[in-house]
């Protein structure tokens, strides 16, 4: 690792104190969630009519984006579009990396992260699910597609989330117009999926089922019409959104925020990244460092929401405007700190982990969250007990699915993390376990 020595902030800090500061603006209840679920179940319509019934989105942007879609024989799309943001996203019809729209009701400030659900973008959506307080998973209910996306990423995308700390869960039953709002359906689908959740791992109290229909919007921002559901007595996609639990928020620990994304070009702004703040605090003009590089540099400017502000706290993803510091050394995944407390670069570690398929020593690929790196499985040291976490076998020859166990993990590359926190071992474009570092 470099040494890490201090540039000279171009902005002196404030030295506030921000978790002070922020009890001090009696603030509104924030959250991000991440949209999930199988390829063409309707995650970016859905979005993108929420968006549009909440006034984020205009008329006017709506009609455009319409005519867009016309254009190419993709008129449905024009919903979908309002997150799909890329070319190659708007040819193919599919979401490819995650979008991130913020929109506010009268209790909340939420970010939106809409990820991909087609299985070769799974690494995407990891990024994705890495920044979320809870998640939205998106089913379709019409015939057959409900059963065929079970089959493809619904479970995967459930497991992953679970395994990435997400407890809560909003499951969308979408397209209920094309089921004819049967509560049959509803009922059938809430039934199968709540005993595939509950054994994942996810308690019911923390499942939220909603019927809805993306495209037309019943049941998104305004109630389903009686005449349509008189069955269904439960809240909309809006009130539920509402309804989810704020996460505690470390603020009191060290800095630790994990890059997303890295932009350069602008003239006031030459270098710039986003992430959300895993734990702790930060404010403009701090001197930070970002490891495994451990090159420093200093905050010019924080914006969080598209709104400058003086700091941001745990919780919060950002938009954090650097100086001092060449764009060579930063990529994605790395972790910004404070300079007084930065994290450790580790090549090998012990996980404990749920497995989603079977596990045996070997090569996998590690994710936390946007980053991966190639390693390998280098001993299964014992399954474990779910329920009090006690060894129940050492040195098992395999790890069945659905079981617990302690691995040790040795990677090609460094890798900046520390106890507690989550990772997700692929192979061969499949997820085959996740969980905590030990």
């Amino acid at each position: 690792m470099a040494a890490l020595s201090v540039a000279e902030p171009t902005k002196k800090s404030k030295n506030l104190n921000v978790v002070e500061e922020y009890e001090k603006t009696n603030p509104k209840k924030s959250a991000s969630f991440v949209v999930i679920g199988h390829v063409d179940h309707g995650k970016s319509t859905l979005m993108g009519r929420l968006l549009f019934d909440l006034k984020v989105v205009d008329q006017r942007t709506l009609d455009k984006l319409r005519k867009e879609a016309d254009a190419i024989g993709k008129s449905s799309f024009a919903l979908a579009w309002v997150m799909d943001e890329t070319k190659e996203e708007r040819a193919r019809g599919v979401t490819v990396d995650f979008a991130t729209n913020y929109f506010e009701t009268d209790a909340t400030k939420f970010t939106i992260l809409d990820a991909p659900g087609h299985r070769d973008f799974i690494p995407n959506m990891i990024a994705g699910a890495s920044q979320a307080d809870f998640a939205v998973l998106v089913i379709d209910s019409s015939t057959n597609s409900f059963e065929s996306g079970l089959k493809g990423q619904t479970k995967e995308h459930a497991l992953l989330v679970r395994s990435m700390g997400v407890q809560q869960l909003i499951i969308a039953i979408n397209k209920m117009d094309l089921a004819e709002w049967a509560e049959d359906r509803f009922t059938e689908i809430q039934q199968q999926m709540s005993a595939f959740l509950v054994a994942a791992g996810f308690q019911a109290q923390n499942i939220t089922f909603v019927p809805l229909a993306g495209l037309t919007g019943e049941n998104v921002v305004n109630p389903v019409p009686k005449d349509k559901a008189a069955w269904y007595t439960g809240p909309t996609l809006v009130s539920a959104l509402d309804g989810a639990r704020a996460t505690t928020r470390a603020m009191e620990k060290p800095l630790r925020l994990s890059i997303n994304d890295i932009f350069r070009g602008g003239v006031i702004n030459p270098l710039s990244i986003s992430g959300r703040i895993d734990q702790g605090t930060l404010q403009a003009g701090d001197a930070i460092v970002a490891q495994p590089a451990g090159e420093t540099a200093s905050i010019k400017r924080i914006e969080v929401a598209s709104q400058e502000v003086d700091w941001a706290v745990a919780g919060q993803i950002v938009i954090l405007h650097l100086t001092d510091i060449d764009p060579i050394h930063l990529r994605h995944g790395d972790i910004v700190c404070h300079l007084s407390s930065p994290i450790t670069t580790i090549t090998e570690f012990n996980a404990k982990v749920l497995a989603f398929e079977h596990l045996l020593p070997g090569f996998v690929d590690v994710h936390r969250g946007p980053l991966h790196v190639s390693g390998k499985i280098k001993g299964l040291v014992a399954t474990l007990d779910k329920s009090s976490g006690e060894i129940a076998k050492k040195k098992p020859r395999i790890v069945q699915p659905g079981q617990v166990a302690r691995v040790s993990v040795e990677m090609e590359k460094g890798m900046s993390l520390e106890e507690g926190m989550r990772i997700v071992l692929r192979s061969e474009g499949r997820t085959i376990g996740a969980g905590l570092l030990e």
